[in-house]
């Protein structure tokens, strides 16, 4: 499996909003990385409604 096509930029948000390893967010498999994408994307809604 071939790493993402994601910016360096957007690989660390993700490693630091998951609290994992970037090279772990590089190799993550796509469906994986959208779902822990809409996780994030709840979380930080729910956090601004408060």
């Amino acid at each position: 499996m071939r790493p993402l096509q994601i910016s360096a930029e957007t690989a660390q948000k993700l490693a630091k909003a998951l609290d994992v390893p970037i090279e772990q967010v590089m190799h993550l498999p796509q469906h994986i990385l959208i779902q822990k994408l809409v996780e994030i994307e709840r979380k930080e809604a729910d956090e601004s409604k408060k």
